[in-house]
């Protein structure tokens, strides 16, 4: 297996290439989603790969989308790349591990996040006026303090290089109709349960995440990455101390590294250190253990 930065795959035509994946067209009915080892942050491309993070990312989104079939259908054709076209066989091994097969949809064009602790950009927001994207909550939350229930925390989607922006539920229902939002934010929600419940088991709080839904043939299904260290903030259970920052299994370790060097979150971005490589690597390696042993 390699590390893989970038594709080149000539068999089929590329449709997208996103900060971390690679997206071709296969036929009117399929794509092929290859998730590559690209890393970002502050919604920047680093110049360093984190070595074999994207095979993590997809195995573990298709550990999440196998347990969760029941509650919502997901997009999902093929994983083996052995079963793959015959035309995809020269790139069987920058494939192997990283890429899917997967239905065309028409996805949402709002991300739906969902926040069990109160951290990141909500934390800030509390902090600012007492509300979360529109939620008024109560006076006196710390940093890290569980949030019960959990809140349905929609954003926009953004161009790359550009920032999603958080918006009301309200503005959800604006954007995609009151009965779709009303469908995705109890999907949403029924997920986060169910991965929250099952992560607590392995000593994993499963702070927030951020799930991407689209339509197929007139039905929602969930799409692209599911609880992922990408996409979620994963925190030690043993070590949770609310009332600060958390240790995390998640790219938050390199986000509080950048943090602290003299950059302005535009590229270029500053060059990762190897021990800040490897160190992040074995965050998300550590993650796909314990969620998925």
């Amino acid at each position: 297996m390699k590390v893989v930065v970038k594709t080149d795959i000539t068999a089929f035509p590329l449709i997208a290439r996103g900060k971390v994946r690679d997206i071709y067209d296969v036929d009117e009915k399929t794509l092929l989603i290859v998730t590559t080892d690209r890393m970002s942050a502050f919604d920047v491309i680093m110049s360093e790969p984190i070595p074999y993070k994207g095979v993590i990312l997809n195995q573990l989104t298709l550990f999440w989308m196998q347990r969760f079939r029941d509650i919502i259908p997901n997009h999902l054709v093929e994983s083996d790349v052995n079963r793959f076209p015959a035309v995809l066989d020269p790139w069987k091994e920058a494939l192997e591990g990283r890429a899917v097969l997967v239905r065309k949809g028409k996805p949402l064009p709002v991300e739906c996040i969902v926040r069990g602790y109160i951290t990141g950009s909500g934390w800030k927001d509390y902090k600012a006026n007492g509300t979360v994207c529109g939620y008024t909550l109560p006076d006196g939350l710390r940093e890290a303090d569980k949030l019960e229930p959990a809140l349905f925390t929609p954003s926009t989607k953004a161009e790359l290089g550009q920032h999603d922006e958080n918006i009301s539920r309200a503005r959800a229902a604006e954007l995609l109709g009151d009965d779709i939002a009303t469908q995705v934010e109890c999907t949403a929600l029924s997920i986060y349960e169910a991965a929250r419940s099952y992560a607590a088991g392995r000593g994993i709080i499963v702070a927030d995440t951020k799930f991407e839904f689209g339509f197929i043939d007139g039905t929602l299904h969930l799409i692209d990455e599911v609880l992922t260290p990408d996409s979620s903030r994963f925190w030690p259970a043993d070590l949770y101390k609310p009332g600060q920052g958390q240790p995390s299994f998640d790219k938050q370790y390199l986000r509080d590294w950048l943090e602290k060097q003299p950059w302005n979150k535009q590229p270029p971005p500053p060059t990762l250190p190897k021990d800040i490589i490897e160190a992040t690597a074995a965050r998300y390696q550590e993650a796909y253990s314990i969620l998925t042993k």
